[in-house]
């Protein structure tokens, strides 16, 4: 099979010929894999519109072009910088490298939506990277747009965690005016992107935390279901064929049908320590694509190349049967994880991802 061939067949949940593979990298993680595998650059496109070499270099199935509020992690190398929606952010130092947070959120303390202008997200350059690996690689890859960070993580951002917590619960008008005009970037995007016949648009609010939810189901209802479920029919009547992934890290499993009631087709991270992907697979895998379920809070950085290999088998068995499984990590490669890991995954995922999966993983 093709990349491609292997990845639609996966997500319209039948069985390829191998489980389809993906990893995200942190810009440090990036170099130090491009430098390991000889290739000479400094170039990384973490969160970035076009995707760079790394991912066809380690046979990815799909590729991510990247637009949006995500693009602003890791998007300069000042050591503070302000990113086109006002957001500050600074570089800051761990022990393996270095990461970036936000430091400013240019909304705390604005009174009504109407007083800020949003970018123009219907400027066609905002596209060329996705047109570009539709051109170059849409007939042998899948083809992803990332538009994470979408709304709810969006309305923090730019107005605080806290405030916006207290707008949910205490200003519900001013709450709800503040989505519907930040609905704006991501619904003009979606339609761009769908138009252009992506294979899938990827959007991404947080909502969950280790072991609960950051905000209850009562308010997701409220105030991101009907947003995402308006999004959704829109950019599926464009292009019927458009598939939908959602992101949230932690333990969202209280909305999961929710989420599949609106039409989502793929779960992303399901990370393993929050949520079983098994039980995940048993309740929803008939409707839902699992994207991810690769322990990366302590497998791959600190386990074994046995822990790696044995995790990737245990997802296979308990998640695989059927298609509808992507095995990657659920979450970003950081530099402290061994490159030993790094190609123990990938060497597991294609020698035991195989179908008809093995009764003896």
């Amino acid at each position: 099979m093709t990349h491609k061939e292997r990845f639609l067949t996966a997500i319209n949940h039948q069985e390829p010929d191998r489980v389809p593979i993906c990893v995200w990298y942190t810009p440090e993680a990036e170099m130090k894999m491009l430098r390991h595998l000889g290739v000479d650059s400094t170039r990384t496109e973490t969160y970035k519109a076009a995707g760079g070499p790394l991912p066809i270099l380690m046979d990815h199935d799909f590729l991510i072009s990247w637009v949006g509020p995500c693009t602003g992690y890791y998007a300069r190398p000042d050591r503070e910088y302000t990113d086109e929606w006002g957001i500050g952010w600074k570089w800051f130092e761990n022990p393996t490298g270095a990461y970036t947070e936000m430091v400013r959120h240019p909304l705390a303390d604005i009174k009504d939506p109407a007083e800020f202008e949003m970018p123009d997200f219907e400027r066609e350059d905002r596209y060329l990277g996705a047109r570009m690996l539709m051109d170059e690689y849409g007939e042998e890859y899948g083809i992803m747009a990332g538009v994470a960070c979408t709304l709810f993580e969006l309305a923090w951002y730019l107005r605080g965690m806290e405030q916006v917590l207290m707008d949910i619960a205490a200003e519900k008008d001013f709450a709800h005016a503040y989505l519907d005009k930040l609905m704006g970037w991501i619904a003009t995007a979606g339609r761009k992107f769908a138009h252009m016949g992506v294979d899938v648009i990827w959007i991404g609010d947080d909502v969950g935390m280790q072991n609960r939810m950051l905000i209850r189901p009562e308010v997701f209802r409220e105030f991101l279901k009907p947003r995402y479920a308006k999004l959704f029919a829109e950019w599926k009547s464009i292009n019927p064929n458009v598939k939908i992934a959602f992101h949230s890290d932690g333990y969202v499993y209280p909305i999961l049908s929710d989420l599949v009631e609106i039409g989502l087709d793929i779960l992303n991270p399901i990370q393993p320590k929050s949520m079983n992907p098994a039980q995940v697979k048993k309740d929803f895998g008939d409707k839902l694509t699992l994207w991810g379920t690769i322990d990366i809070q302590e497998v791959m950085p600190f386990g074994s190349v046995s822990d790696v290999i044995n995790e990737v088998k245990t997802r296979v068995r308990t998640a695989g049967k059927g298609g509808g499984l992507i095995l990657s990590p659920a979450h970003n490669i950081q530099a402290e994880v061994p490159l030993e890991n790094i190609f123990a995954f990938y060497n597991a995922a294609k020698e035991f991802g195989r179908y008809p999966i093995r009764e003896d993983l």
